[in-house]
C-alpha cells in the first residue's frame, strides 16, 4: 500500500496539483447547476496557480494536499473568515462574514474525481480540522445548494447549515446559492 502524507503547499508543483483537482472538481460536479460556456472558458487547469501561489505569498490562505505515494488525491485551503470581494474570483463575488469575526473558514475542499469514495476526504477533512482547532473557536465552509454529496460529506464530519447563504452569479445569467456550514471546533 502507498503511503499517505500531508503535504503543505509551498511549490509551484503543489499550486498546480490543487489547480487541476479544483477544475477537475468543478466540471465534474458543477455540470447541471453551471453554464457550460463558463466551464468551458474559466475553468482550466491552470485558473487557481497564481491564487495559491499569492495564498503561499502573502498568508491569506494555508493550503494542505493529501498524496499517495506521489499521487495528490485531494487538496483543501483554509484561512480566517473572508469579508468583502474574493480575491479569488472578482469583485462581483463578496463573502459578507460579519458576525462571524475571528473564526476560521475552509476556502477550499476537493478530491480529485478518480480518487473520490476511498476516504482520503475524510482524512484531509481530520487534517484541516486539527490544524485549524485552537486557532479559532469555530469554522465555517460554503457548498452549493444543489451539491448534494457535498453537503451530506460536511454534515458527516459535523457541520451543519445555519440558514445563511451568499448568491454566487455566473455569467451570463446564473445565479448559485452557497449555503453557509459551520461546527465548533
Amino acid at each position: 500500500m502507498e503511503r499517505l502524507q500531508f503535504v503543505d503547499a509551498c511549490q509551484e508543483a503543489h499550486f498546480e496539483a490543487m489547480s487541476l483537482i479544483h477544475a477537475l472538481g468543478w466540471r465534474t460536479t458543477y455540470t447541471e447547476a453551471l453554464p457550460a460556456a463558463y466551464l468551458q472558458q474559466e475553468v482550466t487547469d491552470e485558473r487557481w496557480v497564481p491564487y495559491f501561489r499569492e495564498d503561499h505569498r502573502t498568508g491569506r490562505c494555508h493550503g494542505l494536499l493529501l498524496y499517495r505515494g506521489e499521487t495528490p488525491v485531494c487538496c483543501a485551503t483554509y484561512a480566517p473568515a473572508r469579508v468583502g470581494p474574493s480575491p479569488q474570483e472578482s469583485s462581483l463575488v463578496s463573502f459578507d462574514s460579519t458576525g462571524y469575526e475571528g473564526w476560521g473558514e475552509i476556502v477550499s475542499f476537493y478530491t480529485h474525481p478518480d480518487e473520490k469514495g476511498k476516504g482520503y476526504g475524510s482524512l484531509l477533512m481530520g487534517e484541516v480540522l486539527r490544524r485549524m482547532k485552537g486557532v479559532y473557536p469555530s469554522c465555517f465552509v460554503f457548498v452549493l445548494r444543489e451539491n448534494e454529496g457535498a453537503r451530506r460529506f460536511y454534515a458527516r464530519h459535523g457541520f451543519t447549515w445555519d440558514g445563511t447563504h451568499v448568491d454566487i452569479p455566473f455569467p451570463p445569467d446564473t445565479v448559485c446559492v452557497d449555503l453557509r456550514y459551520v461546527r465548533t471546533l
